[in-house]
């Protein structure tokens, strides 16, 4: 039977460990609020589970990667619960676009799901290749590969043509 945990071992882990968790979230998903969210959210799965831990390496080690994986889940929920007409985007991301950046950000809006995830995240949120693979859990060569895609996409598209979603 799990046991409560004290008020003051919870302060102490909470102190000991939340910059470098709230780090881990931000990195994720660049957003203040959104990695202070996740951050309680993992310390909120901590006490819910009350695991037992071999040491305090392992410790820290389990809530990196429940922060992790918390982040990740916001990021693919990200695409479905904030859905807004395309022409809109600019304002909703609150980004100050000339017409010719709004225009391409509503062709990136348009891609197949896996290359519009990658090309956002890579040119838009700055991610490396490797750092998507991560977040997406594929891996590094198929998120060239869905960047490449992406961008003859966006080619085609730009320059008058219409492309059939290849997934």
């Amino acid at each position: 039977m799990k046991q409560r945990m004290s008020t003051h071992k919870f302060e102490e882990a909470y102190q000991k460990y939340k910059t470098l968790l709230f780090h881990v979230a931000f990195t994720y998903v660049k957003n203040r609020e959104d990695a202070e969210d996740i951050l309680q959210d993992a310390f909120a799965k901590w006490l819910y589970k009350l695991p037992e831990f071999e040491s305090e390496e392992h410790e820290k080690r389990w809530l990196i990667r429940v922060t992790v994986n918390l982040a990740k889940n916001h990021l693919k929920l990200f695409w479905n619960r904030n859905k807004v007409p395309i022409e809109e985007l600019p304002e909703v991301l609150e980004w100050n676009l000339n017409k010719e950046e709004a225009d391409l950000l509503e062709e990136v809006m348009q891609l197949p799901e896996k290359c519009r995830i990658s090309i956002y995240l890579h040119y838009y949120e700055g991610y490396t290749c490797r750092e998507i693979a991560d977040i997406l859990k594929c891996t590094e060569s198929a998120v060239k590969m869905r960047l490449k895609k992406g961008r003859e996409l966006l080619k085609f598209s730009l320059v008058g043509g219409v492309y059939n979603e290849i997934g």
